[in-house]
């Protein structure tokens, strides 16, 4: 799909706010690389099989972070509302909310826009912004 055909061609506003509702209640996956799980692991001082029996589970064939029961992801700080790993929180989030499955129609992205407050507000990324962070994902699919 080319630029002039994107529904974002004229670009997003976009600021997190640090309110960590994308990190609530959504049963989900937080895909993750070994990479990844290797720094999460030092940031919480573990050794990375104990990171991994204590917060990892499969998700459609591929590790991904475990959830709560209420579906907040197992990172969260319900205390703080903060991410307790956010320097080095997996790419996913970072790229949050320029995922492909967000991404793919402005439906989709006012959907999500009904969750997130911070869409809709903030920074403007334009379409080379937002397809950059596009094709970082690891995960084609998501």
């Amino acid at each position: 799909m080319g630029r002039d055909e994107v529904w974002y061609s004229g670009g997003v506003r976009f600021q997190c706010l640090e309110c960590g509702r994308c990190c609530r209640g959504e049963s989900g996956a937080i895909w993750m690389t070994d990479e990844e799980v290797r720094r999460m692991a030092e940031a919480l001082g573990l050794e990375e099989g104990e990171f991994r029996s204590r917060y990892m589970t499969t998700r459609w064939g591929r590790q991904s972070l475990r959830e709560r029961a209420n579906g907040d992801c197992v990172m969260l700080d319900p205390e703080t509302n903060r991410c307790r790993v956010y320097p080095v929180r997996p790419l996913q989030c970072s790229l949050f909310p320029f995922w492909r499955s967000v991404m793919r129609s402005r439906d989709r992205w006012e959907e999500e826009a009904r969750r997130c407050p911070g869409m809709g507000e903030g920074r403007l990324w334009s379409v080379e912004d937002v397809e950059e962070r596009l094709s970082r994902s690891p995960f084609p699919d998501l």
